[in-house]
């Protein structure tokens, strides 16, 4: 199949407008939680920053759904935007059901450059999704959150996978139709928007101590159970492994993150293992790396 072609747009659209779950966050079988378990929760700083990212994603969905001239295409990011002001409404109810104190946030405007706004967000949705895989899965192994929990969170999860892989071909397709044919010409836009967006990331890392840093910046400093850099790393990357085998082989999936993840994953590993040879004799590794890169 050729990317960018017709068949392809029917593809990737398709794909995300028949994986699509039905279900309204008011009406989930939200548990009862003991003192310790509500005031692990009440303790994360990042639930009003969520809220403000999951809205002001699905405002400008929306809005940005209504310019797109194609029918199809239309409707899977008028889908996307339901979807992402779905995540939002499932914030405000799991901080109204556990009495999460939420500070105001200022109202969103929703910019004139819709289009740039799109690219500008899926790249840093490519980011965020494959940071949230791993710390998603860390929380669960931790039990930090209780698995009752953890179960109603799984469906955003699923989404945001969905939204990704839509995304790069949604992009690559435009890119395409505009007569931007050449790879390189496309994976060079793409390496500089991922580089933008992570810069961004590293000024929220730094401003998440006074908590008002980026949805998954807040999220990684507010970590409170012991994992490496390796093991972190590793979470991610085969938590991303397992949400991407689901999409049909022939759709484009984001690289940019994993690949760079697996290197830097293989250094550490490297470094790791030659302060060992330094430090203690040879032993025998005690995790299977099976699942690792």
């Amino acid at each position: 199949m050729k990317i960018g072609s017709e068949a392809h747009k029917k593809l990737f659209c398709h794909s995300f407008l028949d994986s699509y779950r039905e279900y309204e966050p008011e009406h989930l079988p939200w548990p009862d939680l003991d003192q310790e378990a509500r005031a692990r929760l009440q303790s994360i700083p990042f639930w009003g920053i969520a809220i403000d990212t999951e809205h002001e994603a699905g405002t400008m969905l929306a809005a940005y759904a209504e310019t797109i001239s194609d029918p199809l295409l239309q409707t899977a990011i008028a889908l996307q935007a339901k979807e992402e002001a779905r995540h939002c409404r499932l914030i405000q109810t799991l901080v109204r059901h556990y009495d999460i104190a939420v500070p105001e946030r200022p109202l969103y405007d929703v910019p004139a450059n819709l289009h740039q706004t799109f690219v500008n967000f899926g790249y840093m949705e490519c980011i965020d999704s494959f940071l949230a895989f791993g710390m998603f899965r860390l929380g669960c192994q931790s039990g930090f959150v209780p698995t009752s929990l953890t179960d109603l969170f799984e469906p955003l999860l699923d989404e945001e996978a969905r939204h990704i892989v839509f995304f790069v071909n949604a992009i690559a397709y435009l890119q395409i139709q505009q007569g931007r044919r050449f790879k390189l010409w496309r994976d060079t836009y793409a390496l500089l928007r991922y580089g933008r967006s992570i810069l961004r990331q590293i000024n929220d890392i730094r401003r998440s101590g006074n908590r008002e840093g980026g949805f998954t910046a807040t999220g990684i400093s507010a970590i409170s159970f012991e994992v490496t850099p390796v093991q972190f790393l590793a979470t991610c990357l085969a938590e991303n492994r397992q949400r991407m085998s689901q999409f049909d082989p022939r759709l484009l999936q984001p690289q940019f993150l994993p690949q760079t993840g697996a290197a830097v994953y293989r250094l550490l590993e490297l470094f790791s293992a030659s302060n060992d040879k330094r430090e203690s004799p040879p032993t025998l590794r005690d995790e299977a790396k099976t699942d690792l890169p």
